[in-house]
């Protein structure tokens, strides 16, 4: 018998089941907000929460744009500079931002968790991060033994940044790697070695960092399996608490920094499956535990821990513990969720200082969710985080008949079921171990916005 973590790996299936498909850090997905959802929308709904005296803890997270250096790969929201003056001149209305949602705010203000993401957030220097940090508890409380995180790009990070870091209570570090092949580095324009990783992970374990994240990709320009392999030696080495392994997804078309990649130099599709699958194997080997779609974590450590107690959850940042929390989101693009509501910032600094500068939330658009949405939202979270979905617990929470209300999607599944992907019973929806690592085309069946129009071509493939 398979345990709940197990994952197979099989070539055909994969080939045949690969479809292009969201990744569900949000149901609907950011595509399907609508403009109509404006600033006074957001501020109405951040002014109910706490109505009837409870309000959910917070989370936060904070979009940091900024890179000293362009990597090809890259699909983020990023601005390439080397000014400080520009970083200042954001902070200044990151605080502003801040106190316009704290104004709006209703409930209470604990935090139990916080994010910085980028774009680069160690692009900040010491005295910024002080500010954002001050400007962070002005208005909020962070709870202790909460989850404060922050992506770093080694290259820029010494040991004094990390006991920084540690100091202003962060306690997760996700570390950017990619791969650490010299050839497929200088192809993508991230040239870091093992040194440089190394000091930062042992600099933020010395200083108490609970968790050291990973981040790989496979897929890039002259990857292979001789070197990927040679990367997943050093990576067991170095030994993080988790490892994302990312598929690089070459859109050349949509971002702008992919067009400097020779498409030559790509692994071929069977190249690419043959190092995911030698990833999967060495990964397992060494003990980490897949979580799903693309992350593994030690036996040990709180994602792990949440999957097998049935707490695990996702939202924009990922992977989570924290399944309750209402989001508030500051900076550009940044996306958030109160309530029943998603809503995204505008996308250029010029959109957001001028919403700022008259006093407006920078809202770009949102959606409130539909009594449907949330219940395929329940669905495709079950199936993302637990592999499986209690057919029963659906029904009392949402009051409906799931066999009479998902005839289509049921009938759909009949194709995954024979492939013995996964199985469809009275009582459950339940993902066999083939069918993990293509998790998200098995919730792409309950998408309701999919199978109204059928736009999969704008994602990513599945693997």
């Amino acid at each position: 018998m398979t345990s709940q973590q197990e994952v197979i790996f099989d070539p055909q299936l994969i080939r045949r089941f690969d479809i292009n498909g969201p990744r569900y850090t949000s149901y609907p997905t950011a595509d399907r907000f609508v403009e109509a959802f404006n600033a006074r929308a957001l501020e109405d709904w951040l002014g109910k929460r706490g109505v009837g005296g409870v309000s959910k803890p917070l989370s936060l997270y904070f979009h940091i744009p900024f890179c000293n250096t362009i990597c090809y790969y890259c699909a983020c929201n990023k601005i390439i500079t080397k000014d400080h003056g520009r970083s200042a001149k954001y902070l200044n209305y990151i605080d502003k931002e801040i106190r316009l949602q704290a104004a709006a705010l209703g409930g209470a203000r604990q935090v139990a968790q916080l994010h910085l993401g980028g774009g680069t957030p160690t692009f900040l220097s010491h005295e910024e991060m002080h500010q954002l940090m001050d400007s962070v508890r002005e208005h909020f409380e962070l709870v202790p033994n909460g989850e404060y995180s922050i992506e770093v790009d080694p290259r820029k990070v010494d040991f004094d940044t990390v006991e920084l870091l540690a100091t202003l209570g962060f306690n997760r570090m996700s570390v950017g790697v990619q791969d650490f092949a010299e050839d497929v580095q200088i192809a993508t324009n991230r040239v870091q070695s093992i040194a440089e990783t190394r000091l930062v992970m042992e600099a933020a374990r010395t200083t108490g960092f609970s968790s050291v994240a990973m981040d790989l990709i496979y897929g890039l320009p002259r990857q292979n399996i001789i070197g990927f392999n040679r990367t997943l030696e050093q990576v067991l080495e170095l030994s993080p608490d988790r490892i994302s392994l990312y598929s690089y997804a070459h859109l050349p078309q949509l971002f702008k920094p992919q067009r400097r990649i020779n498409q030559s130099d790509l692994p071929t599709p069977d190249t690419k499956l043959q190092i995911l699958q030698l990833a999967i194997r060495r990964l397992s080997d060494a003990g980490y535990v897949y979580i799903g779609m693309d992350h593994f974590a030690k036996p040990d450590d709180e994602l792990a821990i949440a999957q097998r107690q049935g707490r695990l959850h996702r939202n924009f940042q990922g992977y989570s513990t924290h399944a309750e929390c209402d989001m508030l989101a500051f900076g550009v693009s940044a996306i958030g969720k109160v309530g029943p509501v998603y809503s995204q910032n505008v996308k250029t600094l010029d959109e957001y200082y001028d919403a700022l500068d008259r006093d407006e939330l920078p809202v770009l658009r949102g959606v409130e969710l539909t009594a449907d949405d949330l219940l395929r939202r329940s669905i495709i979270q079950a199936l993302m985080c637990h592999f499986g979905v209690s057919i029963e617990s659906i029904e009392i929470a949402h009051l409906i008949k799931f066999h009479e209300y998902f005839v289509d999607e049921i009938a759909d599944l009949k194709e995954m079921e024979t492939a013995g992907l996964v199985t469809v019973d009275n009582d459950w929806i339940s993902v066999l171990p083939p069918g993990r690592l293509l998790v998200r085309g098995i919730a792409m069946v309950f998408d309701r916005y999919l199978r109204a129009y059928r736009e999969r071509t704008r994602y990513s493939r599945v693997i």
